[in-house]
């Protein structure tokens, strides 16, 4: 409860910056698990990190908090999408950390650990009875019916099953025969591409117990293909155009091919009858027939390579051949089935894929960084790895991260920088193979001719003036003799105010009000123009500037912005009431989730306004009829929908404190030669946003997904 609120506490901006050490504990605990050591982030906490499809983070290189305001309706995806935001403290080490030098991680199976003397060395027979598939299955050879998955099991690993709710019109094969120790085998493997729909099959693959192709078919999807996948599935638009087989040929088809004792035979099965939409009783699954400590499964090519000693999915190949793969788990069942478990767990696959991803980390960090070698005198101590990055923490773990961009990993999982490619050839390449990693980093840039001092301290004036702008407002006319107090407590009530000035350049006075917060100079300009102030009837305003045109468009998408969801900002209240009070007051609205009462960040005291957060926006609707001419204490109160979250309000005090320190004076005599430049900048962001939008929905639902703007210099 105490992180939960701390949460709310930071959306509101009483504490909405995180430094870059609690960005990387969410990171690797959404990345790692429990699995691996990791622990729930300090500020904030994961549910079921076990079901998140995966973690994607994308870098908008050359782009800051800056970027996002200046050009914060040309972000119109990202701010309608993302609604936890904060301000990351500056600091030159994250990226570093994530794919360089700098990561603080403890990985389990350290060069250390692997290089122990052989006094600390566990007995053979020792490792052998810990060995996760003798545990699962002990040490005897057993006939194939024991390897193949209960019902239970194949609940817990997403199975389709016959009567579940979620199997509605799938196809049952009908080998309901029993099963014996001599019931056929065999391979079964699909490519698929990505559809409105979702996943579906684009090619089927059969093979028999002997390896003999018996199916190997070009399947035509329903629903239009949104991406082909073709560097792994090997399918490309072209190929399928003259197919005229569907989906229910293949599965009358396959029903017809099978016999009715026959066990199917897949390395994660499950996806395969799934987008089959075909539900057959009796499966052996070659991820999980390999067992693995904590839920981890093997990779098939590396099963392929380490038992059979075969080489799959070749990258000079296009695409993974689905008669092969199926071809690959058969084999490995059937190695399974003969040898027994006893002589597969010789084989120590754990420790073979370890030496193997370690070897990778030892050559990249050879091959990046060149090590001194000490001369050891009196002990001779192995040669010790320097810390391991990110990347490398999750290629030991079995996991190959997905880098592109800026950075990129080559096939032995070297980090090369890639300068040439542009962020649409990132896209289309983040589109196919996203969906296939569990930890993905996608880079896209501006470009280094965005980054000039000037243009970024042109960029920089342009924001601070026109939120100013947007915090100010004029009142007036009022007879010469008006009464200052009477103004300024009126206008106050609309919220804290920053400086009021008389205008006295007109033929009547008028009053310039600067505010602390949007909502004050918004809720001025909708209650007090036209009301009688002071003993006149006035008019409210901002100003009229060039830059001003689009104000009431952008206060209206403020306002929709999904992180002001059910959040209401509350004017006119003592500054003697305390937390305890408001909360005792606003009670008994319906679904209040939080209050936030700001603080002045220079003097620590509360402001005369405060912002409610409910749990649903009706709630917050109608707390709003209700609070509008409220009285508490004497005070009568105000109220509007929320414009600015923390980090705009704590971006607008630090804006003004900065053009304080410096007079207001920064590059006017340069705005004129930016124009063309920010107009390019403008179509940049824009695409940026646009490419954005196509790879946040090819995303699978429960992906943590991450945009991080990490500053300009």
């Amino acid at each position: 409860q105490e992180k939960s609120s701390r949460l709310s506490a930071a959306l509101f901006g009483e504490d909405c910056e995180i430094n870059h050490d609690q960005l990387y504990e969410l990171l690797k605990y959404a990345a790692l698990g429990k699995c691996h050591n990791a622990t729930q982030p300090s500020w904030c906490r994961i549910y079921h990190q076990s079901h998140l499809a995966g973690v994607v983070v994308i870098v908008l290189h050359e782009t800051s908090q800056l970027h996002f305001y200046k050009f914060y309706l040309q972000f119109k995806h990202l701010r309608k999408v993302f609604r936890h935001r904060f301000i990351l403290t500056a600091s030159s080490n994250f990226l570093a950390s994530l794919y360089g030098e700098g990561a603080n991680l403890k990985p389990q199976n350290t060069v250390q650990g692997l290089n122990s003397t052989s006094s600390e060395c566990v007995p053979k027979s020792s490792k052998l009875q810990c060995d996760p598939i003798l545990r699962k299955y002990g040490e005897k050879k057993r006939g194939l019916t024991s390897y193949t998955l209960t019902l239970e099991e194949q609940k817990n690993n997403d199975y389709p099953i016959k009567g579940s709710p979620g199997c509605k019109g799938y196809i049952y094969t009908e080998c309901d025969q029993q099963r014996t120790d001599s019931s056929p085998l065999f391979g079964l493997d699909c490519e698929m591409c990505l559809t409105e729909k979702g996943n579906e099959v684009t090619r089927v693959s059969l093979v028999d117990a002997q390896g003999q192709c018996l199916l190997n078919e070009l399947v035509k999807p329903e629903s239009t293909v949104v991406n082909y996948r073709t560097r792994f599935s090997g399918i490309t638009k072209k190929m399928l155009l003259p197919v005229k087989t569907r989906l229910p040929d293949i599965q009358t088809r396959l029903k017809k091919m099978l016999p009715h004792d026959a066990v199917l035979v897949g390395h994660s099965l499950n996806s395969d009858l799934q987008a089959l939409e075909m539900i057959h009783p009796s499966v052996i699954d070659t991820s999980l027939l390999f067992a693995r400590n904590e839920g981890r499964r093997f990779k098939l090519k590396f099963l392929a390579k380490a038992v059979l000693g075969k080489e799959i999915q070749c990258e000079q190949k296009l695409g993974h051949d689905p008669a092969e793969d199926a071809r690959a788990a058969l084999e490995l069942a059937q190695f399974f089935i003969e040898q027994g478990p006893a002589k597969v767990a010789e084989l120590n696959l754990e420790m073979l894929l370890t030496t193997e991803k370690l070897a990778e980390v030892s050559q990249n960090k050879a091959v990046l960084q060149p090590r001194q070698r000490r001369v050891q005198k009196q002990l001779n101590e192995p040669p010790r790895l320097s810390k391991p990055c990110f990347l490398d923490c999750l290629q030991m773990t079995g996991q190959k991260p997905l880098l592109l961009g800026r950075q990129e990993l080559d096939s032995s999982g070297l980090c090369q920088s890639n300068l040439s490619t542009s962020n649409k050839q990132i896209l289309q390449r983040a589109l196919e193979d996203v969906p296939l990693s569990t930890f993905s980093i996608i880079q896209f840039s501006l470009g280094p001719e965005y980054i000039a001092s000037h243009l970024l301290a042109g960029l920089c004036e342009k924001v601070r003036s026109k939120l100013t702008d947007m915090l100010t407002i004029y009142a007036g006319p009022f007879e010469k003799s008006f009464c200052l107090k009477s103004v300024k407590r009126e206008f106050g009530s609309c919220g804290p105010i920053q400086s009021l000035t008389v205008v006295t350049e007109t033929y009547q006075p008028y009053v310039c009000i600067q505010y602390e917060v949007l909502e004050a100079a918004q809720l001025a300009v909708e209650s007090l123009n036209g009301a009688e102030v002071a003993g006149s009837c006035i008019k409210v305003q901002r100003p009229v500037t060039a830059a001003m045109l689009d104000c009431d468009v952008l206060i209206k998408e403020l306002e929709l912005d999904v992180e002001n969801e059910g959040v209401i900002y509350v004017a006119g209240l003592k500054k003697s009431l305390t937390e305890a009070d408001l909360q005792e007051e606003f009670s008994q609205l319906k679904d209040l989730e939080t209050l936030f009462l700001p603080k002045d960040l220079q003097s620590g005291k509360h402001r005369n306004c405060c912002f409610l957060k409910f749990q649903k926006s009706q709630s917050a609707v109608d707390a709003l009829e209700v609070i509008n001419g409220w009285t508490v204490k004497g005070s009568k109160l105000r109220s509007r929908n929320a414009l600015a979250s923390g980090h705009l309000w704590r971006w607008i005090w630090q804006m003004n404190h900065s053009n304080e320190k410096q007079g207001g004076n920064i590059l006017h005599e340069k705005m004129e030669q930016l124009s063309d430049s920010e107009q390019d900048l403008r179509k940049e962001v824009k695409k940026l946003d646009h490419h954005i939008k196509k790879l946040y929905r090819s995303l699978q639902d429960n992906t943590l997904c991450v945009v991080l703007f990490p500053g300009v210099n």
